[in-house]
């Protein structure tokens, strides 16, 4: 894993930001990149706006000079650039390592273009191995966390529990699935009580993916 590599890749997917665009701003190490690297291109005169994923990036952007708006209020968004825990050809991605996953998912889908960020580490021949983030709802917390054990080789709640989302939800760090990944996405999405996921299987348009100083493209469908 590179630091260089990730910013790398944020600095190619900055390329792609517009006067005027609404842009969603990701959770994370690499997507922080990103955002500073927004912030040098709105020091150098770029004008646009931006709704975040996380308390964190808000704070990040406004330190930078990016205006943040309330996504509640924005029905949508012209670009998301987020970061990934894994990555395949397909753009099958898991998300969630930062805990805003709930967040990203809802930006991205209001976007028209989503772009994943990531060093050579995240790309993966199948998705997996890395943990796959839930978020649940603390008032259904032992049901949820004993359905998720029927489902996957190991459940852990996130900071033995005390560690909550900007939405006030536990977060649970599952490993070791099998089978199809869009009937996992719909069997979580099923149980009451989880009110999102980590699996990105169709909101990703495109991937910039750096590798020892080399950064690949990849599109959906192409």
């Amino acid at each position: 894993m590179s630091d260089t590599d990730k910013r790398m890749a944020a600095e190619a997917a900055v390329a792609e930001v517009r006067d005027g665009m609404l842009v969603g701003l990701g959770t994370g190490s690499t997507a922080a990149h990103a955002i500073a690297a927004i912030g040098r291109r709105v020091a150098d005169g770029l004008r646009i706006r931006a709704v975040a994923t996380s308390v964190a990036s808000a704070d990040q952007a406004r330190g930078l000079g990016i205006e943040v708006l309330d996504f509640a209020e924005m029905p949508h968004v012209d670009l998301t650039i987020d970061g990934a825990d894994e990555i395949d050809g397909a753009l099958l991605t898991v998300k969630g390592a930062g805990g805003a996953m709930l967040r990203e998912k809802a930006v991205a889908t209001a976007s028209t273009r989503m772009v994943v960020i990531a060093d050579g580490g995240k790309r993966v021949a199948r998705i997996g191995a890395a943990k796959l983030p839930v978020e649940v709802l603390p008032f259904a917390r032992a049901f949820v966390f004993a359905t998720l054990r029927t489902m996957f080789d190991a459940v852990e709640a996130r900071g033995g529990g005390a560690y909550l989302t900007d939405n006030g939800n536990l977060v649970a760090d599952c490993l070791g699935w099998r089978g199809d990944a869009h009937a996992l996405a719909a069997a979580l999405q099923a149980i009451p009580g989880v009110v999102g996921h980590g699996l990105f299987l169709t909101e990703v348009d495109a991937a910039y993916i750096a590798t020892d100083g080399i950064v690949a493209t990849l599109e959906r469908g192409g």
